[in-house]
This record gives C-alpha cells, structure tokens and sequence, in this order.
C-alpha cells in the first residue's frame, strides 16, 4: 500500500480526488478514533458555517466534543446549528461570532473564551477576487489563514496545555515560493488563487516554528484534498465544474482533520498531512525556502500581530 500511496501522492489528481480517499481509506483501522475519544472536550472550529469547516465540526461533535464553532456572522450561522444537531443530537454547539482576519475581534474573542481546549482547528478561508485589506491594512488571505490564526493560537497559549492545533491548508501552495519579501501582496498582479495560495504555503511553512514555540502542544497542517463545498463552487467555478465526478464528500475531505484533533496514537509534531499521514512540502525545487527565510517569514507575522 506504501508504494500505491506514494503514488497516488504524486500524480495529484488520483491521490487529491475521492479515489485516493476511498483507496487508502481501506488501510485504516475501523476502531480509531474511538467514538467517545473527545467525550468531556472542547474544541474550537473556526470557519464553521459551512464546507469543510461544517463536516469538521459535525466530526468531532460524533465522537462526543462540545464544539465551539467560530463564525463571522453568528445570524448566518442558525441553518448550520441546526443542520449539526440534526446529524449529532445529543451534542453541545456553542456559536461564537468573530472575524478571524480582524486582529482586534480576535483579542476580543480570545477574551472570552476560559475553558481548556482540547483542539484549536484553524479552518476559516477567503479567497478574495480584487486585493483586499483586513481592519488592520493587512492583505485579507494572509489576515485570515495566518495572522488571525497566530494571534488567537498565541492568546489560547494557557488554555491549550498539551493541546492541539491543526491548520487546514491546500495542495495548491505546492506551486508557491514563500513570498517573503512581498508578504503582504503589493507586487505584480494580484490573483485570489495565487493569493490564497500563498497564504497556505506561509501556513506550511511556519507550522515546524509553531510547534517549536508551542510544545508540548501538538501542531499540525493538513489538506484535504479536492472537496466539494460552497467556497470551491463561488471561487473556482470552472474547476469545480471540470473536476466534479473526482471531488470528495466535505467529510471525507475533513477525515484528516477529524482524525488529527481525536487519535490516541502518538504523532509527531509539526507536520504536514493528507489523508493520515504526513506528506512532503515542495515537490518543485524552485518553491523551497530556506530555513533564514522561514525565520524571516515568522519575525514578520509576529510582528505584524504585536508580538
């Protein structure tokens, strides 16, 4: 299977589609994790409302956790709660509104909250079609998917002992250099692909330095693959079109995720994943970075948060 997996890995669109799912799937134990494995937890999902962040959120709440689900709208959000309650009951919701790529809400936020936390699930996303800005100045890709994110992984510092923290990614950084001298976007012709994109490989590349900063919390990234969900289908309608008969369910492309946050297995730290197991992060040599410009790129996010 290890060598039909790294296969699969390779060719991208085998091993990114419900096909590499289904096939790997089939190696995983059927016990792990056991369905009480987050019974008296509570875990912390932002970008709830729908997609990923929604099967993600329904996932751990089966396996027994009082999921607090981390939306910018919390009026938007009922259809969601009562989606979730409808597919897990007995479980707790708690809807917390706050924008992500707002640094100050998420101080406000990050305030309120006082229980530990067994899971911090980075999954809200934008992929904005003109260059847009956070309340902050900041490009609103890289405010959402790692400014915001480090700040209120930063401010949960005390309540997420021995904790984890998993930042849901996409394989298509894999096509991106870490921009570390234009972090912020302001060169050349801006794209929303190319942007959320970026981002994602900034994500990538600091996960090693946060799981350094944050031990023994344990820090991951994963992607999930090619999944079928309200932001693929409004930012890349043609693709979506294309690739429909390929893409995975929101919950097998959560899988991951899910598995990540409840496992009892042990797993190293700092890691890049899909599918349950790590994976490598450049497969083209002109997109790898150094370690100078991975400290680089961490000086600046922090500095750009206050830190």
């Amino acid at each position: 299977m290890s060598v039909l997996d790294t296969l699969l890995d390779r060719t991208v669109i085998p091993g990114y589609s419900k096909l590499g799912y289904r096939l790997r799937s089939r190696a995983w134990p059927g016990n792990d994790p056991a369905r009480d494995a987050l019974q008296g937890k509570t875990v912390v999902v932002t970008g709830a409302r729908s997609g990923l962040g929604k099967a993600t959120a329904s996932g751990l709440a089966g396996l027994g956790a009082t999921v607090r689900l981390v939306v910018r709208d919390a009026g938007k959000a009922a259809r969601a709660v009562a989606d979730l309650r409808g597919e897990v009951p007995d479980a707790t919701f708690v809807v917390d509104e706050c924008d992500i790529s707002d640094l100050d809400a998420v101080c406000r936020y990050a305030g309120r909250l006082t229980e530990p936390i067994h899971a911090l699930i980075h999954n809200a996303g934008v992929m904005p079609p003109q260059r847009t800005e956070s309340p902050q100045g900041h490009e609103l890709t890289l405010a959402t998917h790692v400014l915001g994110p480090l700040l209120l992984t930063e401010l949960l510092k005390p309540l997420l002992t021995n904790g984890r923290v998993i930042f849901v990614a996409s394989g298509g950084m894999y096509t991106q250099q870490l921009p570390t001298e234009d972090p912020e976007y302001r060169e050349g012709t801006y794209r929303g692909a190319t942007a959320y994109a970026r981002s994602k490989r900034i994500q990538v590349a600091l996960t090693p330095l946060l799981a350094t900063d944050l031990a023994p919390t344990f820090v991951a990234t994963m992607h999930p693959g090619w999944s079928t969900t309200p932001g693929l289908t409004t930012s890349l309608p043609l693709f979506t079109k294309l690739t429909r008969p390929l893409l995975r369910t929101p919950t097998e492309g959560a899988d991951t995720t899910v598995w990540l946050a409840a496992t009892t297995h042990p797993l190293p730290t700092g890691h890049f994943w899909h599918d349950r197991k790590p994976r490598p992060t450049h497969y083209l040599n002109r997109t790898r970075e150094t370690d100078a410009d991975r400290h680089k790129m961490w000086t600046y996010c922090r500095s750009a948060i206050g830190l």
